[in-house]
């Protein structure tokens, strides 16, 4: 072998060498802002979390009840998700899952929503729901089907999907999602219903519709505490 191939091969061994020691991926963030500050009585934890002494831990800290009981589903969109997260179970942090049960009114709906922190693996437990996500810009490809019973879908992290009963009775799912924080954000919400508004001019240029439309649809999803 030449000298100049000795020096390649050395160089690729290092390279991977160094590949092997270190790591150039960033931490997932478990929120949605973190704004760095000099002061550090001034900060709190990035994952609003301490860490409880492990001789202190109890089964309860991994422990949930309450999937057994429909959510109400009397509101606009006619369904209900009740979330178990680190919130709910706090031995999930730092173990990147969570998990939720969605209940749907007849034609009720999970309106268009993402989950920027986590993809989604959604089981339908009774009923039938119509399904679907979209792909990012610029192909904005759908990708939808009817589940039934015992039918799953997966919804990949950050892409807006939905899910809606297309039954005559009440439907059930549950979903696993791949962080203890997945967060949601329901397009319609953000969009017509931020705090502060946004301005109806920037929302009638972006929809192409009228800015007395835009106003309308603003105060039907205005922001409440």
């Amino acid at each position: 072998m030449s000298m100049k191939g000795v020096h390649f091969v050395a160089i690729v061994a290092l390279l991977s060498l160094v590949s092997s020691l270190v790591s150039a991926d960033d931490p997932s963030p478990l929120q949605d802002i973190c704004v760095a500050v000099d002061d550090p009585k001034s900060a709190v934890f990035v994952n609003g979390k301490f860490c409880k002494d492990l001789e202190q831990a109890k089964a309860e800290d991994f422990f949930f009840s309450g999937l057994q009981n429909p959510g109400n589903t009397d509101n606009r969109v006619g369904s209900n998700v009740t979330t178990v997260n680190v919130q709910q179970i706090p031995g999930l942090n730092t173990l990147g899952i969570s998990l939720v049960r969605i209940d749907y009114a007849p034609y009720g709906q999970n309106p268009p929503h993402t989950h920027p922190r986590g993809t989604e693996i959604l089981v339908v437990f009774e009923g039938s729901l119509l399904v679907g996500f979209v792909t990012s810009n610029t192909e904005n490809r759908l990708f939808t089907k009817v589940l039934n019973k015992g039918d799953v879908f997966v919804f990949p992290i950050g892409l807006i999907h939905f899910q809606f009963n297309v039954g005559h009775t009440n439907t059930v799912a549950f979903a696993a999602l791949s962080s203890q924080n997945p967060g949601v954000i329901t397009i319609a919400d953000a969009v017509f219903g931020s705090d502060p508004p946004i301005n109806p001019d920037v929302l009638a240029k972006a929809f192409q519709l009228d800015k007395k439309i835009i106003e309308d649809l603003q105060k039907k999803f205005e922001y409440k505490n």
